[in-house]
C-alpha cells in the first residue's frame, strides 16, 4: 500500500434516523478524534448499525450532519467518502480469488494494474495472508475470510474504517485471536475505527473509548474503566458487567468516615461517591461482585454485612456466591479460586465486606 493517509476526524451533529412508528437514532452527538478506536456498544435495536450505515452513506439521515475533518459529507455518495467498511458476513465475491476481492476497490478507482498488485500484496501482508491470494473464499476458514474482508477495506487507505459486528460469526477462541489482530493492525495504522458490537467484553478490551447506546442515544461515553467503575445510570450499571443494585437512602457523616446506604429494612451498607449535589433522598448503590470479600462470622469486622450463602457456582477461575442478607435481599459475590482466598459453603453464615470507594452511588 502507498503512504498511509491520516485518520479522519469524525463529527456527528444531532444525527437522527426516523422510520415509520419509531426513531432508530435520536439526535446523536459524537466527536471521534483522528486515529481513535471508538466502539458503539448496546443491545439489539439500540441504533448502533443505523448510525454506522449513515456514516458510511448507505442510509440517509432524517436530520443532522456528518462531518469528516470539518467537511460536511451528509449528502455525499458512499464511494466519495474514503471510508472502509467491514461487515459480519464478510460480503466477499465468491467467484473471485482473494487477490481480486482485495483489489476490487482499487480497480473501481481506475488504478494501474501494477499499483493494484503492489497494494494488494501489502494489504495481504498486513493481515498475514501472504501466499493465499489465488484461493477462492470457500477455500478459506471463517477467520481467514474475515481477514480478506479487512484487507479489502484497508487497501485503498481509508481515513475511517467502519466495522459492524465483524467477529460475530467466529467462535470464542478465534474471536479473541482476531481481537488481538485488529488491535495490532490499528496500532500500525493511523486509521480511525468506528466499531459496532453488542459484546461488552469485546468493547471494553479493544476500544480507546466506548459509546454505550440506548434507544438511539448515547447513554455514556468514556474509557472502558470509566463505564465499568463509574456508570452514569442504572442502564449502564446493568449492561456493563455484573452489578448488585440496592436502593435506599444515604446517611452522610458516618463516624467511620464514609457514607452509608440504609436499605428500607434498615441494613447499613458502606458506600461512597454520592454526587455532592444530592445530600438526601433516594439513592442507588452499585457494587460489583468481585469487589466483595467473604469472611468467617467468628471475627466480626467493622462495616461488614451479615448474610447466609444460599448458592455457589464454580466458574473455573472464580466461584459465584449468592448471599442472602438478614432482610431477605440477595447479594452476589465473586471470589477467585485461589488457596489464599477464604471459601464458604452453602448454608454457611458469613460476613460481606468491601471498600466504600469500590461502590458507585447514583440518584434513584
Amino acid at each position: 500500500m502507498s503512504a498511509r493517509a491520516r485518520g479522519g476526524r469524525l463529527i456527528l451533529q444531532s444525527l437522527t434516523k426516523r422510520y415509520p412508528g419509531m426513531v432508530a437514532v435520536d439526535g446523536m452527538d459524537l466527536e471521534v478524534e483522528s486515529g481513535e478506536f471508538i466502539t458503539l456498544l448496546g443491545p439489539s435495536g439500540s441504533g448502533k448499525t443505523s448510525t454506522l450505515m449513515m456514516i458510511a452513506g448507505f442510509t440517509p439521515p432524517s436530520s443532522g450532519e456528518i462531518l469528516i475533518d470539518d467537511q460536511p459529507i451528509t449528502g455525499m455518495p458512499p464511494e466519495r467518502r474514503n471510508i472502509g467498511v467491514v461487515f459480519q458476513n464478510y460480503a466477499l465475491f465468491p467467484h473471485m480469488t482473494v487477490e481480486r476481492n482485495v483489489g476490487f476497490p482499487l480497480k473501481m478507482r481506475g488504478l494501474a494494474r501494477e499499483e493494484i498488485r503492489e497494494r494488494v500484496g501489502a494489504a495481504l501482508d498486513l493481515v498475514q495472508l501472504s501466499g493465499l491470494g489465488a484461493r477462492l473464499p470457500r477455500e478459506l476458514s471463517g477467520g481467514q475470510q474475515q481477514r480478506v474482508a479487512l484487507a479489502r477495506a484497508l487497501v485503498f487507505n481509508p481515513g475511517i474504517l467502519l466495522m459492524d459486528e465483524p467477529l460475530g460469526a467466529l467462535d470464542k477462541k478465534l474471536r479473541e485471536q482476531m481481537q488481538f489482530e485488529l488491535k495490532r493492525i490499528h496500532s500500525e495504522l493511523s486509521v480511525t475505527v468506528i466499531y459496532v458490537t453488542h459484546d461488552q467484553e469485546e468493547a471494553l478490551t479493544m476500544s480507546d473509548r466506548v459509546a454505550l447506546i440506548n434507544q438511539g442515544r448515547i447513554e455514556q461515553l468514556g474509557r472502558a474503566e470509566e463505564l465499568y467503575e463509574r456508570p452514569a445510570s442504572r442502564f449502564v450499571a446493568e449492561f456493563i458487567g455484573e452489578s448488585n443494585l440496592v436502593e435506599g437512602r444515604i446517611d452522610r457523616g458516618n463516624s467511620d468516615g464514609y457514607d452509608v446506604l440504609v436499605t428500607d429494612s434498615g441494613i447499613r451498607l458502606p458506600a461512597a461517591g454520592l454526587p455532592p449535589s444530592q445530600s438526601s433522598g433516594r439513592a442507588l448503590l452499585v457494587l460489583r461482585p468481585e469487589k466483595i470479600a467473604l469472611l468467617p462470622i467468628a471475627n466480626p469486622c467493622r462495616g461488614a454485612v451479615r448474610g447466609t450463602v444460599r448458592e455457589l457456582t464454580y466458574v473455573g477461575d472464580f466461584t459465584r456466591y449468592r448471599v442472602e442478607l438478614d432482610d431477605g435481599a440477595v447479594i452476589t459475590a465473586k471470589r477467585p479460586n485461589s488457596k489464599e482466598v477464604v471459601r464458604a459453603g452453602a448454608g454457611e453464615t458469613v460476613q460481606l465486606i468491601w471498600h466504600p470507594e469500590d461502590t458507585c452511588v447514583l440518584s434513584a
